[in-house]
């Protein structure tokens, strides 16, 4: 029997609530139209789209899934969930799909590690932020094909090698071995690192071409970033952290909305604008309509504690720190600060958090570092150290034909 509605309350729920003539909607329609000529900054899993306001079209930019060199450089750094992975499901099956999986990864690592080049880097891929730096990945990605080719062959060979243990202590911590003179840990690092620094440094000379005024931005953060549970706080979303850092800090904590329901735009084809062009009113609506709300509070409870989001400007108090010399009952809550490009025990911490935590994205594990090194450095990707890719001991690149 269906829930018994009284026709005259349910009206005066949607007097308010519900409806184009809803008082809800007048002052969601009002507060747009009042900031009609601030800039609203959208941006989804793959895109962001600048609309400077008073009706003027909009500009897009490509971020992520789009972005030269993501996909490569991912493929690298899901060698160590995919080896974990493999150890686990050994673990529960040890006559399972396995051992198909592993050969099948194996084919790829191979066929991977014999199309990498300095010239695919450099003249192919060619992404600006890594200019300089091609031959640099072309010998980490080398190295870290022929580990894993090495690694997978044993554990295909003798199976009980294929354990946690021995991935840890074989392929991704460090140690003495002269055969792991780099810790897939350490790759894992630089992966993640250059995919957000070629992200940050994107983002950030781009908002910087825009002339866009921080203290009167609109910013959402829209739809679903990365797996389906992460990114949907402003510390756990790696695409916030470099909207805040473009902004040199300048945008108010209070202007930028996480908003994982908000609808979204797909990414432009052959420059069709039309799809984020309408989009503009429905988002200049639910920004303006959530402001509005949040300023009701004030006019409503004057005189009662006010809410503020948090730490307007993050930084190494905002984060946790932790002590490398004490670890047997430390559990962690946020990303733990990195003091330096040399401070391993952090940036492994980091690798730890973000796959444990569901709201973290996982490549996002540097991506904040990344944004703030090139900040400080006038956006110059050569003039930051990129941990795990430079100053480490790789193998030389074999010579190729």
């Amino acid at each position: 029997m269906p829930a018994h509605e009284s026709p005259e309350l349910v009206g005066l729920f949607t007097a308010y609530t519900a409806g184009p003539a809803s008082i809800g909607a007048h002052l969601r329609e009002g507060a747009a139209r009042a900031r009609a000529s601030d800039p609203l900054l959208v941006v989804t899993g793959a895109d962001m789209a600048l609309y400077p306001g008073d009706g003027r079209s909009p500009t897009v930019l490509g971020f992520r899934l789009s972005t030269r060199g993501f996909k490569e450089l991912a493929a690298i750094s899901h060698l160590g969930p995919a080896l974990a992975s493999l150890a686990e499901l050994r673990r529960q099956e040890p006559d399972g799909i396995w051992r198909d999986d592993a050969e099948r990864l194996l084919e790829h690592v191979r066929r991977s590690r014999g199309a990498n080049s300095t010239a695919l880097w450099r003249e192919q891929i060619a992404a600006p932020a890594y200019r300089g730096r091609e031959e640099a990945i072309a010998t980490m990605v080398d190295y870290a094909c022929d580990l894993t080719e090495r690694f997978l062959l044993r554990a295909v060979a003798e199976p009980t090698h294929l354990t946690h243990q021995s991935l840890r202590e074989n392929y991704l911590e460090d140690g003495d071995s002269p055969d792991l003179p780099v810790s897939f840990n350490r790759i894992m690092v630089a992966t993640f690192f250059l995919v957000g620094m070629d992200n940050s440094h994107r983002l950030i000379a781009w908002c910087d071409g825009q002339g866009i005024d921080w203290s009167r931005a609109m910013v959402i953060i829209a739809g679903q970033q990365g797996r389906p549970t992460a990114g949907v706080t402003w510390r756990t979303s790696s695409v916030a952290s470099g909207v805040l850092a473009a902004s040199r800090h300048k945008l108010p904590l209070s202007r930028l909305y996480m908003a994982p329901h908000a609808p979204v735009f797909a990414t432009p084809v052959d420059g069709d604008l039309s799809e984020v062009v309408a989009l503009e009113p429905v988002m200049r609506q639910l920004w303006a309509g959530t402001r509005a709300t949040v300023e009701l509070g004030a006019s409503m409870f004057a005189g009662y504690p006010a809410f503020s989001p948090g730490d307007e400007h993050p930084d190494q108090h905002a984060e946790e720190t932790i002590d490398p010399t004490n670890t047997s009952d430390t559990v962690i809550t946020e990303r733990p600060w990195i003091s330096s490009p040399q401070d391993w025990f952090a940036l492994v911490t980091r690798l730890r958090l973000v796959m444990e935590d569901p709201r973290q994205l996982l490549s996002g594990a540097v991506t904040d570092y990344a944004a703030q090194q090139l900040v400080a450095h006038d956006n110059d990707p050569l003039a930051i150290t990129v941990p795990g890719l430079d100053d480490e001991p790789y193998p030389p690149l074999p010579t190729q034909t």
